[in-house]
């Protein structure tokens, strides 16, 4: 089992930055993914990002592209959202997921989510 815990949400005005932080426990060997994905009132849950853990190689959705980066510290079995120039339609819980090694790419383990808000 991976146990995931998000930090760093919060207000924001928009056009403002945030970095949330998602930290990993247990079998961290495991993990082969770990992602970012929000969900809005009202809305499905959608992806925003993924990094792979070896390799650092990155994948974003479009309407995050170029405004939101994905970055890991590999020691401390971490990954990071850095949120910028943020729009009031970005206003969303936000989750991390991990897809561990040798899943057919489902996202297994999930956080309880950090809220963030972005006022116009």
């Amino acid at each position: 089992q991976v146990q995931l815990v998000e930090s760093g949400g919060g207000l924001v005005q928009a056009g403002g930055s945030l970095r949330l932080s998602c930290g990993a426990s247990g079998r961290t060997f495991s993990i082969y993914t770990m992602g970012w994905f929000r969900q809005a009132p009202g809305k499905e849950r959608e992806f925003v990002g993924r990094i792979r853990w070896s390799g650092g190689d990155t994948f974003y959705a479009d309407s995050v592209k170029g405004r939101f980066t994905i970055s890991r510290a590999v020691a401390k079995y971490t990954v990071f959202l850095q949120m910028n120039s943020l729009k009031p339609d970005d206003t969303a819980i936000y989750f991390c997921a991990a897809v561990p090694v040798g899943a057919d790419g489902s996202w297994h383990y999930w956080g309880q989510g950090t809220q963030v808000t972005v006022s116009s």
